[in-house]
């Protein structure tokens, strides 16, 4: 279910800007969803496609790009910086649903590598926000 309510922010910014910007045609929406954020694409792009009609969108749903932005951690102890994939960690359902829904809540999961503090920054990775929006006037 959060896959949908992100996807009706992501649709409804993009009609805000077609409005504001006098778009009659777009062309490319560049959508970046941060690793931690933990979301199912397939349901994502799914609902997309579906909250697109529900606000008249004519968009090809290939025009909608999504990428991954992968995380960087840094260690507010010791200054090291991986990512969640490098140190190598496994959780399990319930904590990985848990940061889906609120990746700050990661630090209760997660632990530095080196020093094993959980005072991390997640410098890069999370989120979920538009990059671009191209189309023709």
């Amino acid at each position: 279910m959060h896959e949908w309510a992100l996807a009706e922010s992501v649709i409804t910014t993009v009609v805000d800007e077609i409005r504001l910007n006098n778009i009659r045609k777009v062309t490319k929406v560049d959508v970046m969803v941060g690793e931690l954020q933990q979301i199912d694409l397939e349901i994502f792009r799914f609902a997309l496609e579906n909250v697109m009609k529900t606000y008249e969108l004519s968009l090809e749903s290939k025009a909608i790009r999504i990428a991954i932005e992968k995380n960087i951690l840094r260690c507010e102890v010791c200054g090291k910086i991986w990512s969640f994939g490098d140190a190598g960690c496994r959780l399990g359902e319930d904590e990985a649903e848990a940061i889906h829904f609120i990746p700050e809540i990661a630090h209760v999961y997660i632990r530095c590598p080196e020093c094993s503090s959980p005072d991390f920054e997640i410098v890069k990775g999370r989120g979920v926000w538009i990059k671009t929006i191209e189309g023709e006037r």
